[in-house]
Parts: C-alpha cells; sequence; structure tokens
C-alpha cells in the first residue's frame, strides 16, 4: 500500500507538486501531455518536465506552454511558484510575465466545473480535479462574502493554472496513493503586489486552507504557498497519518523558480510502503439505491450512463429483481462521495422515474492501485496494478485488446504484455 508524505522545504504550488510526481515518476510524462489535451479549456497546452539542479538537491520542474507559442516559451511561475491567483478580482502580480496576456480571462467556477465533467478525462481524474477547484472556490467564497457558485477565477482561471490542477489530478490518480500527508508548512511573509493594491502573505484565500496544518516561520520571507498549493493540502492531507510500521521506498523534489536565501526551494516527496494494514476499513461511501418498474430499459440504460459520468459518483450497477406480483423491476445502486449523496440523490431522482431513493453510509476497504503502460507495435497498452493482501496484481485494461480479433491472438498477446510489464517493473510486481 503506498503512502505519499510531502516535506514543503521551499513551500508548496501546483507547478511544484506536480513536478515532484513527476520526478518520482517520469515514466508518467508521456501519458499526462496527452492526458492535457482531453480536457476542453486546456486542449491546446502541452507540459514539459525539466531536470533541475539548484546547487545542492537535483530534481525537477515542471512547465506548461501554449501550443500556438511552442516550447521555447514555456510558462514560468515568476513570482513564485504557479500562476495561482487568488479570486475573482485581477490580482495579477507586477513581477509576473504576462507574455500570454491573451489567454489570461475570468473563468467562472462553474464553467470549469462544466469543463472538467464534459471533458474526455478519465472519471476519478475529474473527481480529483474538482475537488481541488472546489477547495479554491470555497476559500475564495468565504474572502469575498459570496458562495462558491458566484466565484470567478481570474489567474486561477488561466489556461497554465487549469493545467496545473488538471495534471496533479490526473497524476494524484495514476499513482493510486492509500493515504497523503504533509509536515509542517512555511508561513512566509510580507506583502503581495496587486493590481488593488498590497495583501498581506499567506493570501486570504491560502489562509482559509491552511487551517487545521501545522506550520512554521523558518525567518525566510515571500509567498511560500499559493493557494493553488493549499488547495491541493486541503484536499489531499485532511486526515492524520496512522502510526504503523512503514517502509521508504523513494524520494523526489520539485522545484519552484524563485531562488529562496540558503533553502533549496523545493517540494520534497517521500513514497512509502505499509504492508500491515492492507485489510484495514480506510473509508467511507454513501449508498444510494432505487427500484424502477416503469421505465424502459433503453432509457435506464442512458440513466445509469449519465449517472456514472458525474464526478462525485463512484460506481453504478443495476440488476433485475422481483416486485409484487412478481413484477419485474430493475435495482439501482450507486456509489458515491458521501458529501455529495443529497446531490446524487437529486439526480437519481431526475434521471429515472423512480419516486424514491434510500441513503446509507457505508466502511469501505480499498487497495492500492496505480496504472502503468507498456508500448509494443507502436501501441501502447495499459495495466492496472493492485496492492492485495497477498501481494501485487496486475490486470490488462479490456478495450486495449478490442481491435485484435480472435481469442488465441488476444490470449497471446496478453501474455506477451505481462512478460513485458515484468521487465519493466521488475521486483515491483
Amino acid at each position: 500500500m503506498l503512502e505519499v508524505h510531502l516535506d514543503p522545504v521551499g513551500g508548496i504550488a501546483g507547478d511544484m507538486f506536480v513536478a515532484a510526481l513527476l520526478d518520482l515518476r517520469p515514466d508518467l510524462n508521456t501519458g499526462l501531455q496527452a492526458a492535457l489535451k482531453r480536457c476542453p479549456l486546456i486542449e491546446n497546452v502541452a507540459c514539459e518536465l525539466v531536470a533541475h539542479h539548484d546547487g545542492v538537491l537535483t530534481g525537477s520542474r515542471f512547465k506548461v506552454y501554449h501550443a500556438e507559442h511552442g516550447a521555447d516559451h514555456p510558462h514560468d511561475h515568476h513570482h513564485h511558484h504557479d500562476h495561482h491567483g487568488h479570486h475573482h478580482h485581477d490580482h495579477a502580480h507586477a513581477e509576473h510575465d504576462h507574455a500570454h496576456a491573451a489567454h489570461h480571462h475570468h473563468v467562472a467556477w462553474r464553467h470549469i466545473r462544466d469543463a472538467l465533467s464534459r471533458s474526455a478525462l478519465d472519471g476519478e481524474t475529474i473527481r480529483h480535479a474538482t475537488g481541488i477547484f472546489q477547495k479554491l472556490a470555497e476559500a475564495e467564497a468565504k474572502v469575498h462574502g459570496t458562495t462558491p457558485e458566484d466565484v470567478t477565477f481570474h489567474e486561477v482561471g488561466a489556461w497554465d493554472s487549469i493545467a496545473d490542477i488538471v495534471s496533479a489530478a490526473w497524476l494524484i490518480t495514476q499513482l493510486g496513493a492509500a493515504h497523503w500527508s504533509v509536515g509542517p508548512v512555511p508561513l512566509g511573509s510580507g506583502r503581495l503586489k496587486t493590481a488593488h493594491g498590497l495583501l498581506p502573505v499567506p493570501a486570504p484565500a491560502t489562509v482559509h486552507l491552511l487551517r487545521g496544518f501545522d506550520v512554521i516561520d523558518d525567518g525566510i520571507g515571500g509567498e511560500r504557498v499559493t493557494p493553488t498549493g493549499a488547495a491541493i493540502l486541503a484536499y489531499l492531507c485532511g486526515t492524520r497519518t496512522a502510526p504503523g510500521r512503514r517502509v521508504l521506498k523513494a524520494s523526489s523534489h520539485g522545484f519552484g523558480t524563485k531562488r529562496l536565501p540558503g533553502l533549496s526551494n523545493c517540494l520534497r516527496l517521500l513514497a512509502f510502503e505499509r504492508r500491515d494494514e492492507e485489510s484495514a476499513f480506510n473509508g467511507t461511501v454513501a449508498v444510494l439505491e432505487c427500484e424502477i418498474d416503469d421505465q424502459t430499459g433503453e432509457d435506464i440504460a442512458q440513466a445509469v450512463d449519465r449517472l456514472r459520468d458525474r464526478p462525485d459518483v463512484r460506481d453504478v450497477v443495476q440488476m433485475p429483481v422481483f416486485g409484487k406480483k412478481g413484477r419485474m423491476m430493475t435495482h439501482l445502486r450507486v456509489l458515491a462521495d458521501p458529501s455529495k449523496s443529497r446531490d446524487v440523490a437529486a439526480a437519481m431522482l431526475d434521471e429515472t422515474t423512480t419516486i424514491g431513493v434510500r441513503a446509507t453510509t457505508a466502511e469501505r476497504m480499498t487497495l492500492s492501485r496505480e496504472q502503468e503502460t507498456v508500448e509494443h507495435a507502436g501501441k501502447v497498452y495499459a495495466f492496472k496494478l493492485v496492492d492485495r493482501p497477498s501481494g501485487r496484481t496486475a490486470k490488462l485494461e479490456a478495450d486495449d485488446l478490442t481491435s485484435t480479433p480472435g481469442a488465441a491472438a488476444r490470449s497471446s498477446l496478453r501474455s506477451l504484455l505481462e512478460g513485458l510489464l515484468k521487465q519493466k517493473r521488475g521486483d515491483l510486481l
């Protein structure tokens, strides 16, 4: 079971978080670039992973750039780490490079959410990206005395910052860590120069997001944690690390662009393997159920597809059941985020003809999982790796074999690909 600890040596921002994950798993970089093209707001954004050495530590930096500008003009985070933005006012930092000003515009949170929901990204990535943005929207709403639905981002709505958050969400999905934690967070100090005057550091939205976290003052000023970085922490690290034995497996470093006096401006990532608690219940899930007896099969199928596409829905299953007088009915069971159970229940009532939904909250046992790819004959094949109590298993995604005709040919190809995976991952399988 993989667990990840974040050590914000220099601080944390969206690009630093992504850089740290890619420094741990550089093999995911190609897949990430493909994933960015599946989101409507950032189809023309590409990313670049750059090796970095600050004279003390080595690691990676993450750059995003617009396709029309090319890799020669990547977006750099000149203020500190990322093009984060604070809220619906135009707080553009004076130090920021406005070479891409044409792409900096106000984007409503609801529009970003809709774009994510209709994207071709996988459901888990959409869920993580929506969750991070939701944290930001809630913080901005508190700062400005409005509601999350009415929040309009400026800088966070820019293509480069959306790319940072979508990249973070996709990598979180691929890593499949069972638990995330963070060490003491440096607060920083000073003022932020904005179009509306000076703001204190940490920025007001960052303060809301860091409530409940351990913080330190290490004597180094400036903006050490951006709102985007704080939103990632608030989304991922809401609970403390449970005590117990775990093995340190790897470490990595994601760098920001700003130089800090006498300190590496990096986010360090420590990856652990925990093997003594694989079978523990580690979360809860909302279970929403209903029966349907007056809706056509075709329409139920469409309803199920629409429910399954929601970012707050984990899974949907349907089964035939018998009602009174032997009448055939469809039983629908939806697994959803507990905090969104009312919204999902309302969607079930809208999408189906049922007149009632039952809701319970169940403990859930989940296993750590991640995705790995192998290449053969010019095509990329994806495996899902799962850490079970008896050991790790690997399963080829079935959709990757649809173009191969014949059961024998598919079985042979599956065996070949499993061999290639073992060569790539070695003793990790």
